[in-house]
């Protein structure tokens, strides 16, 4: 699904890390090695019909690399 982060993200917290995260192997031979991470927040996203929602969204992080892959778990309000 195609959304834009409307505003910052709060609450982040980091729930995997390196080995831990199933899709490590993907990441690193897409993006290329770091230490990547598994995060979570709660962020105001723009949906592609126009609506904005309040969202927790999932993404992967690497130091060097950057945030990647972002996608909504659940809506909050």
């Amino acid at each position: 699904m195609e959304f834009e982060i409307v505003g910052e993200i709060a609450h982040v917290e980091t729930f995997a890390v390196g080995s831990s995260i199933r899709e490590i192997a993907r990441l690193r031979k897409f993006y290329g090695r770091g230490r990547w991470r598994k995060r979570k927040g709660i962020a105001r996203v723009r949906l592609p019909h126009g609506a904005t929602r309040l969202a927790e969204v999932h993404w992967y992080e690497a130091h060097g690399i950057g945030c990647r892959e972002f996608k909504i778990k659940r809506y909050v309000d």
